[in-house]
């Protein structure tokens, strides 16, 4: 399956390096040794998470020019030599031929129109000691016409999460992250109401931004964030308490408030 991506924020974002290393951080502990990447766009995601060798790490992209890309920093050892591209989407692999530690999902899930279908069929490639991550933008009182002019048909809260997550997985850790985003994004919003943001604004944001958050999100219990990260782990999975994650909640069941 050949898709052409219609956003153009993907070079803008990939200046945001404080933002992967934060996040890449607190899901690391979740990853395998092999792993799935859904939409790995230009690869910039995967230049930061990929820095600890494992097994196999596959790109997978839907984009036939986003591939070349990924398939030249590999030649050119900007990402590792463990990394592969595969052209297609979770659709394109054989259950039967790939399972993976690990299943990706970095701001992606919210460009795709039926969510709860392509995690099901993430947990059918699931290794059965394995995780699906997501990193996603939330709350949709921040949904703007920038989201819209990207392809995002949603914005996450913790209820829809549990929502989307498929049968026979757990939630292993569910929390918002950037707090002081979010106050930056909702005065954007009600004040500036800049569309599109700029270079100069992700290079602010990045820099100044995201250390304040680190340090302010986990005095707000991760209960304040523009972005929401969970993990969604086969049950019973013993990987988990060695990870320091939240005790098993089955996805239907409550975790933290209602948001």
């Amino acid at each position: 399956m050949e898709t052409s991506y219609i956003g153009s924020e993907l070079e803008i974002f990939a200046q945001a390096i404080n933002w992967k290393r934060y996040y890449g951080g607190r899901i690391e502990p979740f990853f395998g040794q092999t792993v799935l990447e859904v939409g790995a766009g230009l690869g910039e995601t995967t230049i930061h998470l990929a820095a600890t060798p494992r097994r196999k790490w596959l790109c997978l992209e839907p984009d036939p020019a986003f591939c070349r890309i990924i398939e030249e920093k590999i030649f050119r050892g900007e990402l590792p030599e463990f990394c592969s591209v595969h052209n297609g989407t979770t659709g394109s692999l054989a259950e039967g031929d790939s399972r993976f530690d690990t299943i990706l999902y970095i701001d992606v899930l919210e460009h795709l129109e039926d969510d709860r279908a392509e995690l099901a069929r993430a947990a059918a490639l699931l290794d059965e000691r394995g995780f699906i991550i997501v990193v996603a933008p939330a709350h949709a009182f921040l949904f703007s016409p920038f989201d819209s002019r990207i392809g995002h048909y949603r914005r996450y809260n913790r209820k829809m999460i549990r929502s989307a997550c498929p049968a026979g997985l757990t939630l292993e850790r569910l929390e918002y992250l950037d707090s002081v985003g979010m106050l930056l994004s909702l005065a954007n919003r009600w004040l500036m109401r800049n569309p599109t943001p700029s270079l100069r604004q992700i290079v602010f944001w990045d820099r100044a931004v995201i250390p304040l958050s680190r340090l302010l999100d986990s005095v707000f219990y991760y209960r304040l964030g523009k972005s929401v990260l969970a993990v969604l782990g086969k049950q019973n999975n013993p990987a988990v308490e060695s990870a320091g994650a939240l005790p098993h909640q089955r996805c239907s069941g409550r975790v933290n408030s209602s948001g």
